[in-house]
């Protein structure tokens, strides 16, 4: 049984290496997690594979999978197979092609309908500004500007019940992600973070998440469990 006095949250989880850090943080602090995953049209489902399991692994109160097509508005390497995913490293200063439009605040409406829901005042979302790869919806600006929406848009915020949007990771290199999910006993054996991992959950090692990932694990001094499809592993 749940203790009816524990603060809940609800925790966006990818089954990447930020949220399942995210996860950690929120359980730490006590809160009861609920997580939610979508299935948008990403072309790397293995994802939502990785957060079922990471979900198991932290014992979340409960876990959802939602469905959003966003193959029928298209506009990312992610969600259109036509366009290639790039391979060539972060540019700087330009909107990588692998930016879904909207995605953040589609998902983070999700994660407040849920909120209302099951009573939760917290919402856990793992976006990152310093390893910000040219996402508008990673910003700090953006998070802040949510939750004042939030507040004005639902019951709970009328009512005096504030809901706030926490971002943990918002000012942490990928490194210091790192370091941090391993001293919360993070297995990031078990996460995904690749653009187009194989139907085996194996990443390509080459795409922009792959490299910062990599880099991640280097810089933190932390060996990289990640498995790596064979022709990539360097």
């Amino acid at each position: 049984m749940s203790d009816s006095t524990q603060p809940k949250a609800v925790v966006l989880l990818s089954g990447g290496l930020d949220s399942t850090t995210v996860l950690a943080i929120a359980q730490s602090q006590g809160f009861e997690c609920h997580t939610m995953s979508f299935d948008y049209g990403q072309r790397h489902k293995s994802e939502l594979i990785a957060a079922q399991q990471v979900a198991k692994a932290f014992a979340a109160k409960t876990h959802r999978v939602i469905s959003v097509d966003m193959r029928n508005i298209g506009g990312s390497a992610l969600t259109d197979e036509t366009i290639a995913v790039p391979v060539d490293g972060v540019a700087e200063n330009e909107i990588p092609i692998t930016y879904v439009p909207a995605r953040n605040t589609v998902f983070l409406s999700y994660a407040l309908a849920l909120a209302e829901v099951v009573q939760a005042q917290d919402i856990f979302i793992g976006v990152n500004a310093v390893d910000y790869s040219g996402y508008p919806d990673c910003r700090p600006e953006f998070i802040s500007a949510f939750e004042t929406m939030a507040n004005l848009a639902t019951k709970a915020g009328v009512e005096g019940n504030k809901l706030s949007v926490q971002a943990p990771l918002m000012k942490l290199s990928k490194a210091e992600i790192i370091r941090l999910g391993v001293s919360l006993g993070v297995d990031y054996g078990i996460t995904t973070s690749c653009y187009q991992a194989d139907e085996k959950g194996r990443a390509c090692g080459v795409c922009d998440s792959c490299r910062l990932r990599k880099q991640g694990f280097a810089e933190a001094g932390v060996e990289d469990p990640t498995p790596y499809q064979a022709s990539n592993t360097e």
